[in-house]
């Protein structure tokens, strides 16, 4: 993604026009949110690490981020749903400047988002 900037952030903080485009990356809808009160442009629940990664991480956060970061990676690489996302992406008109990953997680930088940005700046456009 070498002309697009890509950003994390979570839900709950107010949208800016500089997030430019906005997709809300996590599988389940966030609590305490209604539908009407989140500005995005697109939702792709099912990028999200599966079940068994997310729980794991989910149990102890600081002490399993490392496997969870290079798993998860590792499930992207092979994802045909993240592959669809990379496509969604690219064909976008007009090609956005910015994009913003919305997540719920706690934590602002130690969180699937920021894998998923990691994986998004790999991308070669």
């Amino acid at each position: 993604m070498n002309d697009i900037e890509v950003k994390i952030k979570r839900v709950y903080d107010p949208s800016e026009e500089s997030d430019g485009f906005r997709v809300l990356v996590d599988k389940f809808w966030p609590r305490g949110l209604k539908k009407s009160d989140l500005h995005y442009d697109l939702w792709v629940k099912n990028i999200g690490p599966s079940d068994k990664l997310r729980q794991m991480f989910h149990q102890d956060p600081i002490k399993n981020w490392d496997a969870f970061s290079t798993q998860y990676a590792q499930e992207l690489a092979q994802s045909p749903n993240f592959a669809d996302f990379i496509t969604c992406l690219k064909s976008l008109t007009p090609k956005p400047t910015t994009i913003t990953l919305l997540f719920a997680f706690k934590n602002p930088t130690k969180n699937h988002a920021a894998v998923l940005k990691s994986a998004l700046l790999h991308q070669n456009w």
